[in-house]
């Protein structure tokens, strides 16, 4: 089906930046994402109908409820998307707008960048549709303003629509998804739903309730600095520690060279100079077990290193992020039955796989309202070849929809 609004709501929706800071100590992270509740999404959240639209300074979230309309619906359902974006330059998003796509190479504007099917095979099961791309200096954020608007339209087009009966449902929109603390301090009291669902994914047709377990790893490395030409048995060069470290983890074991259930280390940042050097580093892995070995290995690096120097110069700080959320869905699967069921009654092939990242729904899901992932329809995420295709959003609103009407 074609929503009139819900490309130029997205167009609008990702010219905002809304960029989270992982080193922020505000709630939210950057002021950028309560401006984007307060002034843009809250008040077209009034005018469409929404009601009891709150947003709540203490955690970030921005609610809204629509009562049913029907009687006989059993469920409470909630739909939830997140307001920031990821760690990549998001000030000047400026969509470009691909019809008909051709399956030939897309420049991104003038930046000497381009999509092209050679390096992102994904672009040939888009041939014939729109695509929204940025200019190949920014993201494009439909990660995860896809979700907000699809969520937008489909509330949208149900009290526009009242000749197609739906259940209680509530919406939110949170901050922080991108840097792991959003869902923190949610508050499922005030979401009163049998269960939800994050309208994050990817491409057409993604059910997730399987995520990662994750951590973090902050590492400092205190070095000891002398001239380098009598250095020697005085030097202890931190960024050699450092590199010393990371060549004791298992070099297979990374994102690159990983997929399906495989978990792996990665590095993420490693800065410093010879005197003291920080790395930063996530672990993620779906068993438990696996997870919780790939944490002792960091701790026995760290211990052996600290021996070997006869003091503390390897100083490590973990985390635990978040857990595998199936551990609690699979008690009940009704909702991914449901989003599976709706999924083909559309002729959409539900592709029920684990998401190799976070989501909020695994946090939410250990809260006590289980909470599954649905596909958005956003491609190459997190930076300057991102896309989406409009067709994929139009089919979310779809899924959205049909499990709001939902009746067993």
């Amino acid at each position: 089906m074609t929503y009139q609004h819900l490309l130029q709501r997205f167009l609008a929706y990702v010219k905002e930046n809304t960029r989270s800071d992982a080193r922020s100590q505000s709630i939210p992270s950057t002021q950028n994402q309560v401006d984007f509740a307060l002034t843009i999404l809250k008040p077209e959240m009034e005018k469409i109908g929404l009601k009891n639209v709150r947003y709540y300074p203490k955690n970030g979230f921005l609610i809204g409820h629509l009562p049913a309309n029907a009687e006989g619906f059993p469920y409470k359902i909630g739909f939830i998307s997140h307001m920031d974006t990821a760690d990549f330059n998001a000030e000047g998003v400026a969509p470009q707008i691909i019809t008909n796509y051709d399956g030939h190479p897309i420049p991104l504007g003038q930046s000497g960048f381009q999509l092209d099917p050679k390096d992102f095979p994904n672009l040939n099961c888009y041939k014939g549709q729109t695509l929204i791309t940025t200019d190949g200096t920014t993201l494009l954020g439909s990660d995860d303003k896809s979700g907000i608007a699809e969520i937008m339209t489909a509330m949208e087009y149900l009290i526009e629509h009242p000749e197609l009966e739906h259940g209680e449902i509530m919406v939110a929109f949170g901050p922080d998804e991108e840097i792991g603390v959003g869902a923190d301090r949610f508050d499922i009291k005030d979401f009163a739903v049998d269960f939800a669902y994050t309208v994050d994914g990817g491409p057409l047709g993604e059910l997730q309730y399987e995520t990662f377990s994750a951590a973090g790893a902050e590492i400092d490395f205190i070095g000891r600095n002398v001239h380098p030409g009598t250095a020697k048995n005085q030097m202890i060069n931190a960024l050699q520690l450092a590199v010393d470290f990371h060549n004791q983890l298992p070099l297979d074991e990374v994102p690159e060279k990983t997929e399906g259930y495989q978990g792996f280390f990665h590095l993420m940042t490693l800065e410093g100079s010879v005197e003291e050097a920080k790395a930063e580093y996530i672990i993620r892995d779906f068993d438990d077990d696996v997870f919780q070995k790939r944490k002792d290995l960091m701790m026995r690096i760290a211990d052996e290193m600290n021996r070997h120097f006869g003091e503390e110069r390897v100083k490590l700080q973990l985390q635990d992020q978040y857990y595998n959320m199936r551990k609690v869905i699979e008690k009940d699967m009704t909702c991914v039955e449901i989003a599976k069921k709706v999924m083909e009654d559309l002729e959409i092939n539900p592709i029920i796989e684990p998401i190799r990242g976070g989501t909020d729904g695994s946090k939410i899901s250990f809260m006590g309202i289980p909470t599954p992932n649905l596909f958005a329809g956003g491609e190459n995420m997190h930076g300057r070849f991102e896309f989406v295709s409009l067709e994929t959003m139009e089919k979310a609103v779809d899924v959205i929809l049909g499990i709001a009407s939902f009746k067993q």
